[in-house]
């Protein structure tokens, strides 16, 4: 049969569409990969992407990390004479898609021990699935438990159970990796240290800014490439793409600030929207926002008298029960209580800012603070080089299984000054005869707050400094705050 695989624009889509691309062409099947434009098309099945998949005389789609709520194009695929068979990660909707076969351990009537796969770790199971079937050995799937690894890490799925397997032995291969495209990728970042932050913080971000500026395939032909050259091209555009997303971000950032200022003083959600704003990176500005401020946020980019907008909440807040409240008011919205994205009118703007902005004041919204729960309580005597490099044994980090956070109490400051430009905070921290460097990222404004021998408690992770080939234990501050 002829066969489509269709994907998604994210790491988790990329690496979905890689692994099952490459293992069903080594069973001699090829097959061809759709992966739908963020800008134009949006997430999940389309019915044009159904009708360009018809008209190439496709037979066979199997999606990956989408269409479990794809019922209708589903339905017109099968109007073409196409079969589906849904691989997927996501909740479904009341009535399953009419698929040859629905894989999603979210089902209601799912069997797996584990639901919490990600959309490449549920193609993974399909590919184990397969070789058990026909008698493949284990080392011809499991050697994709590199990019397995990259999608499963990426797409902020809760690192326990199967997923801490995928990703610790995962991360053994992406070290090793035989995939050209991502050891040429992680080359070109140059990360010292191959673990989970280097997959969150240095990977994910260029894979995903493919997406975000509209040229999704690119992330696609670097994991499928074979070509050292071809691939070294393609990962200096990926970088690209990830330095002018880091500018649009900054820019629009900047001129959302200026309007929270100007024009959100003392509202409990902040809903703002502009001309020029790229849709498909709005989404990280509002998490920034959010982050920012400690309120839900939705960031509308308007192009004519249409709005797209994507929307970020805090614990404790519905941001798409608020959505309900105002679904008159908008021609489209989805997601969950922490992220929604909308469509609305121009004209149904202020309508639907007032609505939300309403109902975030019923329920109190204001009254959300902002907790941060440590681990332990520590004294500087009980840390050294080698108890905090014991700490590893719980990588690789993640969702569900957080880098661990200790708190410090009654700390003397015995220095203190702001780095690079003013961005970051550096300190000295005194208890009894025991002194520790600390840092705090992007809290420089803060070194005018305190003074040298002024007590403070303070919440953050440890972590080796190495520096000149001497090796220190530090904090790497996640909060600060003057002893009671």
């Amino acid at each position: 049969e002829k066969v489509a695989i269709y994907g998604d624009y994210d790491v988790d889509g990329i690496t979905s569409s890689t692994v099952l691309k490459r293992f069903l062409a080594e069973r001699g099947l090829e097959t061809d990969v759709y992966i739908p434009n963020r800008l134009h098309e949006g997430y999940g099945l389309n019915e044009n992407a159904i009708r360009e998949i018809a008209d190439t005389k496709h037979t066979l789609i199997i999606t990956v990390d989408c269409g479990i709520t794809g019922n209708k194009e589903i339905e017109l695929a099968k109007s073409f004479g196409i079969d589906t068979v849904v691989t997927d990660h996501h909740e479904p909707t009341e009535t399953l898609p009419d698929a040859v076969a629905v894989v999603d351990c979210k089902r209601k009537d799912n069997k797996y021990p584990f639901n919490g796969l990600a959309g490449v770790g549920v193609a993974f199971k399909l590919t184990q699935a397969i070789s058990m079937r026909l008698g493949v050995r284990e080392e011809e799937y499991l050697k994709y438990l590199d990019l397995v690894c990259v999608g499963t890490i990426s797409d902020i799925v809760p690192l326990v159970d199967e997923n801490r397997t995928i990703s610790k032995l995962g991360l053994k291969l992406v070290r090793q990796t035989r995939n050209i495209g991502l050891k040429v990728l992680l080359d070109s970042i140059g990360y010292k240290k191959i673990d989970s932050m280097a997959i969150s913080f240095g990977v994910a971000p260029r894979i995903n800014a493919c997406g975000r500026m509209g040229n999704e395939k690119v992330a696609l032909d670097l994991f499928l490439s074979k070509d050292y050259n071809e691939a070294k091209k393609l990962a200096m555009q990926l970088n690209d793409f990830n330095l002018r997303r880091q500018e649009i971000e900054k820019r629009i950032f900047e001129e959302a600030v200026l309007k929270v200022e100007n024009e959100e003083k003392g509202k409990s959600c902040i809903i703002i929207g502009s001309e020029g704003w790229h849709h498909g990176i709005i989404g990280i500005v509002a998490s920034k926002i959010t982050e920012m401020y400690f309120k839900p946020s939705i960031l509308i980019c308007f192009e004519d008298d249409e709005g797209k907008g994507s929307g970020r909440s805090i614990p404790g807040f519905d941001l798409h029960d608020a959505l309900m409240k105002c679904g008159k008011h908008l021609e489209k919205y989805g997601g969950h209580a922490m992220a929604v994205g909308i469509t609305v009118k121009k004209a149904e703007f202020q309508n639907v800012k007032n609505a939300i902005e309403e109902y975030a004041k019923e329920c109190n919204v204001d009254k959300i603070i902002p907790i941060i729960n440590a681990d332990c309580e520590l004294t500087l005597k009980e840390i050294n080089i080698n108890n905090v490099k014991s700490l590893d044994m719980l990588e690789p980090y993640g969702e569900a299984n957080k880098k661990p956070l200790f708190l410090f109490k009654n700390l003397k400051i015995n220095s203190i000054r702001a780095l690079s430009e003013g961005k970051h905070l550096k300190l000295s921290l005194k208890d009894d005869k025991y002194i520790i460097d600390a840092i705090g990222f992007n809290i420089g404004d803060l070194a005018n707050k305190y003074l040298i021998d002024d007590k403070v408690d303070v919440i953050g992770c440890l972590d080796i400094n190495s520096f000149n080939g001497n090796e220190s234990v530090q904090i790497v501050i996640k909060d600060i705050r003057k002893s009671y």
